[in-house]
């Protein structure tokens, strides 16, 4: 149902954009299917494991002049050719869309399909192929309007977005024996509200003044979880010159995390359903496991020195603590450009993956061969006013929990003539708040963090010919005692080749996987394919 949710959003966006007119459109849909064999092999004990591919998809641009968007769906089977290699049905896509619907009103939509790994201190496959431990399926989508318009000087705004994450179980999490059994995310709906009100420097008074207000919740399935969280806030700009002014704001807010503990049996350990989820006690009083409720602040400085640039930084006391947020964007020409973001936030596993999701851009590079399908690292443009952005921070492993998350993300693309190129890097911090008193979830208090890095680079041949590349390296450490770093690092390589409407493809690649007093797993990967685009 999500899969056909998240299609069915964006192509009616795209919908709304194709009634608006014909003067400037440009919508392209190209639907493929595709045969493809697989093999892989373990450099370490030599088996080989090889696996015929039938999948079909669909590849939609859109340019008009009231949507942009794109969308790229594949649905893959995988058939064995023996024992070691199950049949999978394995989905993969992402799509943004957005919709100006009337004068100031818009719609924003989107979607993910996507496999990630689940557990922090299992394995972590870079390239998914074959059968690799440590992956759940995972689909979420997202929509709603925003309005934004003047009463007079006053500039007025409203969003109200709502959206659904689903995760299925993952594969064997190849966590070493000893360590204690966490608990599977199932699924959340959430939705997010926010109204604004403001005026610039110098239209009222000599300074900017901003009053804002949001409201945000999410329900999960898993042990009934829920957030919800409601701020008020002012903000002040003062302009200091032509391209510098300082920032300061005030508010208040209350975040409320909470569920209800795990059935148990009569041995005290958590009774668990046939997809290995905790069975949540209905009888059971709902726990907090997070709250703050209180006054929080910051100060900063905004720097704009041209149309091309623009900088902020921000410190403050929030969550009680120190908090530090910022943003650098550097729009070299129309095809190069760079983003950093610094966050801070109290979030959910759902709600940091939509959040991430509305914050890609609405024209990507979408993946060309069976390996780099994956969407759940860093996401190129080709445009210099919207870079891209990374998924890492979510995706380093799937929480039940709630957590603060704070980090860095940094990403470029260029595009030079017939070359797009580019790469993302980053850095993550959690701190979970799981309820101490949940039997089998040790997790309280826990901080684990990641940091990775991801270099691509795309050439057009020739009109028919065309050869990428990725590298990737990624680390998780998860804070649990006895359980050891976890290092996965490699590459892959895919030549394609067009001859009319069949396109042909030849991809490899090398992964390792590493960890603490444990030989390093190397693995090696090819693909043979050829794709139909009707």
């Amino acid at each position: 149902m999500i899969r056909a949710l998240a299609i069915g959003v964006a192509f009616g966006a795209l919908a709304t954009g194709n009634a608006a007119g014909a003067q400037s459109r440009r919508v392209a849909a190209t639907p493929y299917i595709e045969l493809g064999q697989v093999l892989d092999a373990d450099l370490n004990s030599g088996d080989v494991l090889t696996y015929s591919t039938i999948a079909a998809g669909i590849d939609v641009a859109a340019t008009t002049p009231r949507v942009t968007g794109q969308l790229s769906y594949r649905y893959e089977r995988r058939i064995a050719w023996g024992d070691r290699v199950g049949d999978d049905d394995i989905h993969t896509g992402l799509a943004r869309v957005s919709a100006q619907v009337a004068r100031g009103l818009t719609l924003e939509a989107g979607g993910i399909a996507t496999r990630t790994r689940s557990d922090i201190r299992g394995a972590a496959p870079g390239v998914l192929v074959g059968n690799v431990d440590n992956i759940s399926q995972v689909y979420a989508v997202y929509a709603g309007p925003s309005y934004a318009t003047h009463a007079g000087p006053v500039a007025v705004s409203a969003s109200y977005l709502a959206g659904y994450t689903k995760v299925e179980t993952p594969s064997f999490t190849a966590v070493p024996a000893g360590q204690p059994r966490l608990d599977y995310y199932d699924d959340s709906f959430g939705q997010v509200a926010a109204i604004s009100a403001g005026v610039q420097p110098g239209q009222v008074l000599p300074i900017g003044v901003t009053a804002s207000a949001g409201w945000n919740r999410e329900d999960a399935g898993q042990l009934d979880g829920r957030f919800e969280g409601w701020r008020v806030r002012g903000d002040v700009l003062v302009p200091i010159s032509g391209y510098v002014a300082l920032t300061g704001g005030v508010g208040y807010e209350r975040i409320e995390t909470s569920s209800r503990r795990a059935l148990t049996d009569s041995a005290g350990a958590p009774v668990v359903d046939g997809d290995g989820r905790f069975v949540t006690d209905t009888a059971a009083p709902r726990q907090i496991a997070y709250r703050t409720d209180g006054v929080y602040y910051d100060a900063g400085v905004v720097w704009r020195p041209n149309r091309r640039t623009s900088a902020e930084a921000h410190v403050g006391k929030r969550y009680g603590s120190l908090s530090y947020t910022g943003l650098l964007t550097y729009q070299a020409s129309e095809h190069v450009g760079f983003a950093a973001d610094v966050y801070d936030g109290v979030t959910t596993f759902g709600q940091q993956l939509r959040t991430g999701l509305s914050n890609l851009p609405t024209s990507f590079i979408s993946a060309r061969d069976a390996f780099t399908q994956q969407y759940n690292g860093c996401v190129f443009s080709t445009s210099g006013s919207t870079p891209g952005g990374c998924l890492n921070d979510v995706f380093q492993s799937i929480a039940t929990a709630s957590y603060r998350a704070r980090g860095v993300d940094a990403v470029l693309s260029v595009t030079r003539g017939r070359s797009v190129y580019g790469g993302g890097v980053g850095y993550a911090n959690r701190k979970l708040f799981n309820r101490e008193t949940v039997p089998g979830v040790t997790l309280y208090g826990i901080e684990d963090r990641s940091a990775y890095g991801q270099l691509f680079y795309n050439r057009a041949l020739s009109a028919v010919s065309t050869f990428d590349a990725n590298l990737f390296v990624n680390y998780y450490e998860s804070g649990i005692a006895q359980a050891a770093a976890v290092w996965s690092y490699g590459g892959t390589a895919s030549y394609g080749r067009s001859f009319g409407r069949i396109t042909t493809s030849a991809s490899a690649g090398l992964y390792a996987f590493d960890t603490r007093d444990v030989d390093t797993s190397w693995s090696a990967q090819a693909l043979l394919a050829a794709r139909y685009s009707f």
